[in-house]
């Protein structure tokens, strides 16, 4: 097995919802690693050289997933197909829903949210990125971010911390960068199901 794959430190902490979509919240961030269990890739699904080509950046995080995320998960999977992009687009797409709303599609935080953030990419109405009922719908949502990603030029040969980032646009840019092997991980598993 590639030893780039396996070297995930993972572990169990708190981390707030980091980020936001054009300016979006910037109340309760934090920017520190999360971290679980080690998780080991499986090298017989999507080509690991695909799905990171540049190695994973800094210390990696993992949050264990439940039946709504994992769901997520899939929704963001059948939605970057639906658009015809590759593995890679899904990795992004996924490690920026885990920066900014640990795979949750959150409504209204109230007290908690500053901004109008919301979805699985806490998108914002306000920023023109859809109306409440659009960007709170997975699909959709993920859509719209990779419509977002396709404009950014060479998206494909860059970290990913620096393609989310383009559309993205964060309080935290290297935050994404966290979770690539996981959503690596996730894509790998769930890809051809």
């Amino acid at each position: 097995m590639n030893s780039m794959l396996t070297k995930s430190v993972l572990g169990v902490a708190g981390l707030a919802f980091t980020g936001g979509v054009f300016a979006g919240p910037v109340a309760a961030h934090a920017a520190e690693p999360v971290h679980g269990n080690a998780v080991a890739v499986q090298a017989d699904k999507p080509d690991a050289g695909k799905l990171i080509p540049h190695g994973v950046q800094g210390t990696q995080s993992h949050i264990d997933l439940n039946d709504e995320q994992t769901a997520n998960v899939k929704a963001i999977i059948a939605a970057t197909k639906k658009a015809g992009l590759p593995e890679r687009a899904a990795v992004v797409s996924i490690a920026t829903s885990l920066q900014e709303s640990k795979l949750e599609n959150l409504g209204h935080l109230g007290d908690r949210n500053d901004h109008d953030s919301l979805g699985l990419f806490q998108q914002r109405p306000s920023s023109g990125w859809g109306t409440p009922e659009q960007i709170t719908d997975p699909e959709y949502s993920t859509l719209a971010f990779l419509k977002g990603l396709k404009q950014v030029d060479g998206w494909q040969d860059m970290p990913l911390t620096d393609a989310a980032q383009t559309v993205q646009v964060s309080a935290y840019p290297d935050a994404y960068a966290q979770w690539e092997q996981q959503a690596a991980d996730l894509v790998a598993q769930h890809w051809n199901n």
